[in-house]
């Protein structure tokens, strides 16, 4: 077949399982099968596809059916203009997500200057390791610590790193949510799970293929929070911040488990683009 018999063969193939994506999954697919970026896919599309080529992209197509996440397949993921390796072992980033780091970056540069000089910041429950890098990426002179639970997502997390040549300013720490922090932080910012166990079963089948820890948040979604939050007042300076992603649905009840914790300090709810609730934000000083 031709490169564009395969991607057309792709994009029906994909369709017919009822992938909404499936125009540009196609695509990413082939262009992983090939090497080639996508620029280099369509100046060869009436040249014959190598036979070996063509079965490394059904196979990958075939992968893609059994609703494993496209991120997993191609063993990458864009995030907050970067590019993060990723696998089972770790949620894959999601681009609300963004917002977190987008809050975070401006609130410290607000403080400490654009380069975050003497700034010192932690992520909680790291996972990939994208919201520590990218916050190392953006501020070159901040320190933070990235912790997890996971032993494999600390691996993947030490790869993205090392790719991000942050390995000197991003310290990876293995423990239970913000334990293992060997100094109070300036600015602690976390996105933990936050789905209701109850609702697992009715996930969309691509979630099921990631760690459920990473996405269940207890019978009510803030378990992982609320921990957090116990143990956070002795971890966060006291003219320290914090910010925690949530559910849009859980966000005055976290804002509120968070005005407990911190009595004397200023708490907002941020949206997200499309107007959600998304971000709690803890001010200290």
């Amino acid at each position: 077949m031709t490169y564009l018999e395969a991607l057309l063969w792709g994009r029906a193939t994909l369709a017919s399982a009822g992938i909404d994506e499936h125009y540009l999954e196609s695509e990413v697919l082939l262009c992983h099968a090939i090497g080639k970026n996508r620029a280099e896919l369509y100046a060869r599309l009436s040249d014959r596809l190598p036979d070996d080529r063509a079965e490394a992209y059904k196979r990958l197509v075939k992968r893609r059916l059994t609703r494993e996440p496209l991120a997993y397949i191609t063993r990458r993921k864009e995030f907050f203009g970067l590019d993060f390796a990723v696998d089972a072992r770790v949620l894959i980033p999601r681009p609300e997500t963004e917002m977190l780091v987008e809050r975070a970056v401006g609130a410290v540069r607000e403080r400490f200057g654009g380069d975050g000089k003497r700034a010192v910041l932690a992520d909680i429950g790291t996972g990939s390791g994208c919201v520590a890098i990218a916050l190392a990426v953006h501020l070159p002179a901040a320190r933070v610590y990235a912790t997890d639970a996971s032993a494999g997502a600390l691996a993947v997390a030490e790869r993205n790193v090392r790719r991000h040549g942050v390995a000197r300013r991003v310290t990876l720490l293995r423990g239970d949510l913000a334990a293992p922090l060997p100094e109070p932080v300036d600015m602690l910012v976390a996105n933990l799970p936050y789905v209701l166990d109850g609702d697992y079963p009715n996930l969309a089948p691509e979630l099921h293929h990631e760690p459920r820890a990473a996405l269940l948040g207890g019978p009510d979604g803030t378990d992982a929070i609320a921990r957090l939050l116990r143990s956070a007042p002795t971890k966060v300076k006291p003219d320290g911040a914090l910010l925690l992603e949530v559910n849009e649905a859980h966000a005055e009840t976290v804002a509120e488990m968070a005005r407990a914790a911190f009595p004397e300090a200023t708490v907002r709810v941020w949206p997200d683009l499309a107007g959600l609730p998304r971000v709690v934000e803890v001010r200290r000083g």
